[in-house]
Parts: structure tokens; sequence; C-alpha cells
């Protein structure tokens, strides 16, 4: 049961409610209560589905199936296929550094602060059956082998908000902000101001925001602010790198990235993450606005 709430700021509306695990806001430059309120049960409900289809969570969705297949051929829809293309290509993109495949090693690695490292043998195990490559997958139709799962949550969110933003602007012309715990999109240029205030927490320094102006486009952000192990003064991000099953090493505390989309700036936070102490320079190359901690 989703619970929405709505207010009316000084000049524009703020909806609000819960998915994916993170806090989701609405900000709709409209007059109008009644459009507002339909905008934000649009987006939740458009928010809700993608969750629920998504979720490796769950034992009533498609992804379940495909991870309880024991081996077997599963066909899938044509959305389920659009993120496994996307994510097929940048596991080649990426040079099979961000590989869906790789949620396996959550069996192992529990990011709650603590020291509790797992045993390289622990970890062997499990990386056993990680290994996109390993996958076959043709014409919508996707074979694991026995004891592999595929996880969607590094497009899953962005993909949410790109979506939200698509629905919202069905109903208006005016600028509508979307943001799923700090990924970002808009709609368009504000009437007045022509841009929307976003404030970003600056990782390692307690109350400190940085402030900037949204007008277009989208922002994600990859860290590991609050997912993390440390054992003897050596800090373990929880971004795993798939070929070792080992926290990839000097990766930066948080990376946000401005794009086009909001699932194109996900892809390249992400990939700039797997690059450990290249993340910047990676992001130079790419030629797009960033942050880094």
């Amino acid at each position: 049961m989703k619970e929405l709430q709505l207010n009316k700021e000084e000049n524009y509306w703020h909806g609000s409610f819960t998915a994916m695990a993170s806090p989701c806001e609405v900000l709709m430059e409209v007059d109008n209560e009644a459009l507002a309120r339909k905008i934000l049960n649009a987006v939740s409900d458009e928010a809700l589905r993608i969750e629920h289809k998504f979720s490796r969570y769950r034992e009533d969705n498609e992804i379940h199936v495909i991870n309880n297949a024991a081996g077997k051929t599963i066909q899938v829809d044509k959305e389920m296929a659009r993120l496994i293309d996307f994510s097929d290509e940048l596991y080649r993109l990426s040079e099979g550094l961000f590989d869906i495949t790789s949620g396996v090693l959550r069996k192992v690695w529990k990011f709650d602060g603590s020291d509790n490292v797992p045993e390289p043998s622990a970890v062997n195990a499990v990386l056993e059956n990680v290994g996109w490559h390993k996958v076959k997958w043709t014409n919508r139709q996707l074979t694991l082998q026995p004891g592999m799962e595929i996880d969607l949550g590094g497009v899953g969110k962005e993909y949410a908000v790109d979506r939200s933003a698509q629905i919202a602007k069905e109903f208006t012309d005016e600028s509508v902000l979307v943001n799923f715990g700090g990924d970002l999109a808009t709609t368009g240029e504000r009437r007045e101001h022509g841009h929307w205030s976003v404030g970003r927490l600056v990782t390692g320094k307690e109350n400190a925001v940085t402030l900037f102006q949204m007008r277009r486009g989208a922002i994600a952000t990859s860290g590991d602010a609050h997912r993390f192990l440390l054992k003897e003064g050596v800090r373990y991000s929880h971004v795993l790198n798939p070929k070792t099953g080992w926290s990839v090493p000097d990766a930066p505390h948080t990376v946000s990235v401005v794009a086009p989309t909001c699932i194109e700036a996900g892809m390249l936070s992400t990939m700039a993450m797997l690059q450990g102490d290249k993340a910047e320079e990676f992001l130079k190359l790419q030629e797009v606005e960033f942050w880094i901690d």
C-alpha cells in the first residue's frame, strides 16, 4: 500500500512516496492540485510496477522465475529483453566489469559496516556462478547455468526515473522533476527560474551539501557511503569486481554524473566506480559533467 504525500510549495507541488527502498519525490510546476495529484499517482504507480517486476527480492515476478529456472530456457517479454540487451551492452563496454550475474556474490558479502570480510574460499565458491559470458541470450530467450542468477538492480532505478519522467510529460508541458533516492531527471526548464535547485550530500563531510542548478537532463549517483566493510584499516566497498569477487580497490566513495537520461548517467557513474582509482580519468574521457568524492 503506497502512502502518497502532496504539498503545495511556493510555486510548485511537492509529491512524495517510498519505492525501491528509496525516498521518492516528484516536483511539479503546475498550478492545478488535481493535475499534480494525477501526475503523482501515475509516477508512483509506474515506480511500484517496475519495482514489482524487476526486484530480485520477490517470489512472484519474472526475475524469480529466471533465477529459479535450474538451467531451463526462459522466454522473457520485450521490456525485460530491452534491459537485458542494455546490460549485455554494458558488459561489453566495461570489458566484463558490469555483470548482472554478479549479484550472487551478496551470499558471502554483507556490507553492514562491520569487519566481517568473507574468506577467499567462500568468495571463490560463489564466483563459479558469476559470468555473463556463461549465459546464453538470444532472441529474448535466456538460459542460465544452474546456480546462476541475474540482478537488474544496477539499471532498474534509473530506468524507473526515466519512465516516470516520460509519463509526467504526457500530463503537462510544465517542468517536472523526478527524484528517486538521489537519481534524478527533469522534463525541461522551469518557467521563471529556469532551473531546479538540487542538493548533493558531500561524502565524508558532516552536513555538507553542494547545491547546483538543474535545467534539463538527468543525474545519477553511485557510491558506498553506507555500504562497506572496514577491517584492519582497510575499507571494502560494496562495488565488487565480478572477475575476482572482491571489492574494487580505491573506488571513490561517491560518483555523480550528468547525462541526457538517468539510465545513461547511471551507466557512467557505475562504470566509473568500477574503474577504482581511474574513475576520474574514465569520466574525463566521456566528456560529461561529474562530481567525485
